[in-house]
């Protein structure tokens, strides 16, 4: 392994050059894009022919900061002796020959793969240090046999320890061998990644998508890719990444807000939030849907081209039990959503008199059979028998009737239960109820019954560990016949319905029989910090193993107890400030606006994070926010009081030490939670 190259020598003469000649036939790519005509066919085709247009001069944009390439691969000369750079998009030059390799193509793959011990057809690999866009070095890797190398040389450790400001970068030139055997996938594989805090799992699960848009370009286009995430600080911190790498039409999205069916007004108690997630909720509202069904009780008068013809009750018994055969094939399945069997009804009868109509020789039309469907009479039956509903108008009168609420939770919730969902106040319509976020997804269940929801080809699911049942369901509503990459921590589940097994996860999300991969190796979070939260992992998963570290950073753990934390906090968070990179002071929630204040008060320009805003450079974080994200320096202030805010504190505490990637600092005052008190600190 030889040490990184700083001083100008041939090969980062020669190396420079393939650079400024992969960025020339960049611009190349773009000008002959832009060039494109209309084809001159007809409106579609040129509407057609503009978006491909546009879509093509987006993937070829270029950021100065951002160069062509960042790695290389020399194969054997047995093996052809080419030598590929490997970067984020295709190069090509006039002639069509490559410049650049997409790192998605399989050529790319021994840029990931190879090794000393397996090769794969490599002599040797190449990684470059860039600064504001400049090749400034290179690094060589010889994979001679049985040369096994100690380790990351320097420029990828430097990669993977670059300071964190900003939003999440990609890792496309430091992607791990077990990262990329994840990323490269097959589209009809669905998986669960198990990773531990620092092992990349998120960016693996985006870098896939990636992956997946590249391989199957159109596929992908017609039904779409979907990565959903816990809140919207998550996705504003994640949303360049796609881009970066050339995809820009992908949906991005929470849970919350793909469930936005109503105003969210009001907060569950954790214990009726718990309720309103179990999984036996999906069955209560199929019950109050479709037990709003009736027999036939007389028969119907069906107008058609002039003349009614009736039909009789015992054919429109049978025609009301054959739809509801069909509407539900199990508890889970649905065949006909009820409002198409609705429709169907109303069909089912205008085709009855049209057939009446044909035996006595006449030959109505198809336009004629449709109005016959749509007449007054056959409207009043169907709503008669097979009323219209509404999604919030069905979960809406579940929580106010209690009538209605009793006969649809027959056998499986008990009184207390009932009292529970229902509404002490009845509010005088849904536009004034007191909708919570659990509603909404009940809402969203509701409407999923009553018409088919549109599904991706690809859905990438984030902290999926902290879903409900009924969140599990409304995220395999979208998924349909697609796939599924499901990324998140057990240790990091902190909702009071998180559950401690992935099975119950996977079946809520229609993917059963998914197999778990496990991430364990910890890139970002140094030894030292990782070790230190895994002393928690006994207490709160004790199944899981335990995370390893790929560095140590001594000196990145200190532990400090103070009697007041004021001074010592400012002390603190000034001088990880003033180092380049990305600080935050993470605090019980309702912490946050004291934080904030004390040091605001000292001269330090601190904000709060929210939900709503752009993180900055020194951020107050709510610990209910911190899941997902990362920062270089972190100021975890009074553990105790973010184990005390609620049910699974240990959990978030977890979350917590595990934000940083250069230093973690923990402020304390009194006893430290469990095992954490047998770490050494100093005394302030």
């Amino acid at each position: 392994m030889s040490e990184p190259t700083t001083a100008p020598d041939p090969v980062l003469t020669a190396e420079r050059a393939h650079l400024a000649h992969a960025a020339d036939c960049l611009t190349e790519m773009r000008v002959a894009a832009q060039s494109v005509v209309d084809a001159g066919v007809d409106a579609w085709a040129s509407e057609r022919l503009g978006a491909a247009r546009a879509e093509r001069l987006r993937a070829l944009a270029a950021d100065p900061q951002v160069p062509a390439f960042f790695g290389r691969t020399d194969a054997r000369h047995t093996d052809g002796g080419e030598t590929f750079h490997i970067g984020r998009r295709h190069v090509r030059d006039a002639a069509g020959d490559p410049v650049v390799i997409d790192w998605r193509a399989p050529m790319s793959r021994p840029f990931y793969q190879a090794s000393a011990a397996e090769p794969q057809g490599l002599v040797r690999r190449r990684r470059f240090g860039f600064a504001g866009g400049e090749l400034t070095s290179y690094e060589d890797e010889f994979l001679a046999d049985g040369d096994i190398g100690d380790g990351a040389g320097a420029l990828l450790r430097a990669e993977i320890e670059r300071p964190r400001s900003g939003p999440m970068r990609d890792i496309v030139a430091t992607i791990q061998p077990d990262q990329d055997d994840i990323v490269r996938a097959p589209l009809a594989e669905s998986i669960c990644v198990q990773g531990a805090p620092g092992t990349g799992k998120t960016a693996v699960g985006l870098h896939r998508a990636a992956y997946l848009l590249y391989t199957h370009p159109g596929q992908l286009a017609r039904t779409g890719v979907l990565v959903v995430g816990p809140n919207r600080a998550f996705l504003r911190y994640i949303e360049q990444v796609l881009p970066t790498l050339g995809e820009v039409d992908v949906e991005q999205t929470t849970v919350a807000d793909l469930t936005a069916r109503v105003p969210v007004r009001a907060v569950d108690p954790a214990h009726v939030a718990v309720l309103k997630g179990d999984a036996r909720m999906a069955e209560v509202l199929r019950r109050a849907l479709w037990g709003e069904i009736v027999k036939p009780v007389d028969s119907v008068q069906v107008p058609l081209a002039g003349r009614l013809y009736r039909v009789p009750v015992e054919r429109l018994k049978r025609y009301v039990d054959d739809l509801r055969r069909r509407a539900r094939a199990d508890d889970d399945q649905q065949l006909l959503h009820y409002a198409a069997a609705r429709e169907r009804l109303a069909m089912l009868l205008a085709e009855d008199a049209r057939r009446q109509k044909e035996e006595n020789g006449g030959a109505p039309t198809d336009g004629e059979t449709r109005r016959a469907a749509r007449s007054a009479e056959v409207a009043a039956f169907c709503e008669a028998v097979w009323p219209a509903r509404d999604a919030a108008g069905l979960v809406f009168a579940l929580w106010t009737d209690a009538g209605l609420l009793a006969r649809s939770a027959r056998g499986l919730l008990d009184d207390t239960e009932q009292a529970l969902l229902s509404w002490s106040h009845a509010p005088r319509s849904m536009r004034t109820a007191p909708w919570t976020s659990a509603d909404a997804v009940l809402v969203d269940e509701a409407a999923g019954l009553l018409e088919r929801t549109a599904g991706y080809g690809h859905v990438v699911l984030d902290e999926a560990q902290d879903l409900s049942p009924m969140e599990c369901r409304a995220v395999a509503r979208r998924l349909g016949a697609g796939s599924l990459t499901v990324l998140g921590d057990l240790a990091q589940a902190t909702s009071p319905w998180a559950s401690s097994d992935w099975r119950q996860t996977l079946t809520g999300l229609g993917r059963p029989g998914t197999v778990v991969r496990p991430l364990t190796r910890g890139y970002r979070v140094p030894g030292e910090v990782l070790d230190y939260a895994n002393r928690l992992l006994p207490l709160i998963a004790p199944e899981l193993p335990a995370a390893t570290a790929v560095r140590s950073e001594p000196g990145s753990l200190r532990v400090r107890s103070a009697a007041s934390l004021a001074a010592p906090l400012v002390e603190v968070v000034a001088e990880l400030a003033a180092v380049p990179g990305s600080t935050a002071v993470v605090c019980a929630d309702a912490s946050v606006p004291d934080v904030v204040e004390v040091l605001t008060r000292a001269g330090l320009d601190a904000v709060a994070l929210s939900d709503e805003a752009e993180a900055p450079m020194l951020a107050v974080v709510p610990a209910s926010l911190a899941k997902g994200l990362e920062f270089d320096a972190v100021v975890v202030v009074d553990p105790a009081a973010i184990v005390a805010a609620e049910t699974r504190g240990l959990h978030r505490l977890y979350v917590v030490l595990t934000r940083a990637v250069s230093t973690l600092v923990v402020l304390h005052r009194g006893d430290l939670p469990g095992p954490l008190a047998d770490e050494p600190r100093a005394s302030a």
